[in-house]
């Protein structure tokens, strides 16, 4: 019988049993969500943000949001208007204190936002005296309604150090600093979070974006009474420039932070690419709005047995592994070419293949229509591997190596 591989995680120095956690957002907004949460089986929550609302006033716009959806599939991308929680700071220190106490051993992140020094050290202290395991400075949420907030901060260099530094200064929990996405170079920011005393980086929160425009009244959505803004979207979508992001955080020496990622992770395969770019625990939202909080049953259950299929016994094994071989692509081997190959048992003659490859690449596809099968040729073909992405019959289309030492390869000159 295989050895069942361990989940759990160090972070930041606290033990986690699993490194699932739900990110600060509408699903992690009281004490009655977390504790379905908590149930289902997830490891950690990072509680929605607080706010003092004796400094700003929040109050959230209806409707606020919209979604993205790709042919069949639904919920590609969401586009979402929420601020930081609108409840009162006695309510949700009242609810971290009660989840701390009804789960003693799984993880509560208290999410903070203040304004000037003094409210990052007070929020500080009063989830620190609630409870809370850790404490992550939201640095980046696009779409508060105070313009000194949100992601406008997390693009300041200075603004993110003095709030870390401030921060430290009311509580010895450990500190994350979360950054923005809607920015060019995260590296820079995140050494300033360290500077300020930053323990580890959260990447990334929602990417600026417009997903629908009402082509009928000519108002992108989500609309609000009659306008709209540029905000925040999430999902599937979001998980290429997250990958991104978390794999330059990890891969800077400088940095060398714990690195928890978010931003489109739906199943356990997503949460594996996470941990392979360099992430130690991952952050989910936008999933559970999607499918609801059991999904994690799934996670756990999908990466132990990847694990043990790659006899893996520690996420420690492969945290950062592919990270590691990203290059520059000024050193490429180009001399590694490779051309396409078509089993023409599994061809279904769509012809799919020969449209893409003559109207969008090399013209490298033959089709024979009598006998409605696809071929390549390999003197035209640059391996660009087009075909393969867009046929529908999965192994058909594969790709062989070619030594371009001994056989001319249509892509080297």
């Amino acid at each position: 019988m295989a050895t069942k591989p361990n989940l759990k995680i160090n972070f930041c120095g606290v033990t986690c049993e699993n490194p699932f956690f739900l990110s600060s957002s509408p699903v992690s907004n009281s004490a009655e969500m977390c504790e379905r949460a908590y149930d289902a089986g997830w490891g950690g929550i990072v509680y929605k943000t607080l706010n003092l609302e004796s400094k700003f006033k929040v109050v959230m716009p209806s409707p606020r949001l919209s979604a993205m959806h790709c042919e069949d599939k639904r919920f590609v991308c969401l586009q979402n208007a929420e601020q930081i929680t609108d409840r009162p700071i006695k309510d949700n220190i009242a609810d971290i204190a009660y989840l701390k106490k009804k789960y003693p051993n799984k993880v509560l992140v208290s999410s903070i936002m203040g304004y000037e020094n003094a409210d990052w050290e007070l929020l500080a202290k009063m989830s620190e005296d609630a409870g809370a395991d850790m404490l992550e400075l939201n640095f980046s949420c696009p779409q508060m309604a105070r313009k000194d907030a949100g992601h406008r901060v997390g693009q300041n260099y200075d603004a993110v150090s003095h709030f870390c530094e401030a921060t430290k200064k009311g509580s010895r929990l450990p500190v994350i600093a979360k950054m923005t996405p809607n920015i060019t170079d995260m590296v820079p920011v995140a050494l300033a979070a360290k500077e300020g005393g930053a323990d580890a980086i959260s990447a990334i929160n929602t990417i600026r974006g417009i997903t629908d425009i009402d082509v009928e009244n000519f108002v992108p959505c989500p609309t609000i009474h009659g306008q709209s803004s540029i905000t925040g979207c999430s999902g599937w979508a979001a998980k290429p420039v997250a990958l991104r992001f978390v794999s330059e955080l990890y891969n800077s020496k400088e940095l060398s932070l714990p690195v928890s990622g978010i931003g489109g992770i739906t199943t356990w395969r997503d949460a594996l690419q996470f941990f392979l770019c360099g992430a130690t625990n991952v952050q989910v939202t936008t999933a559970i709005m999607r499918y609801g909080y059991r999904i994690v049953e799934d996670m756990i259950e999908g990466l132990s047995d990847w694990m043990i299929d790659h006899k893996i016994t520690s996420l420690n094994e492969i945290i950062g592994n592919a990270a590691k071989k990203l290059i520059d692509p000024s050193e490429l081997n180009n001399r590694y070419q490779v051309v396409s190959q078509i089993d023409a048992d599994k061809c279904i003659g769509c012809g799919q293949c020969w449209i893409s490859c003559h109207d969008g690449a090399n013209q490298a596809i033959k089709f024979d229509a009598s006998l409605r099968k696809a071929s390549v040729d390999e003197t035209r073909c640059v391996g660009c591997l087009l075909c393969k992405h867009i046929c529908p019959v999965d192994g058909c289309i594969t790709h062989k190596e070619v030594d371009t030492a001994t056989i001319k390869h249509a892509a080297v000159f």
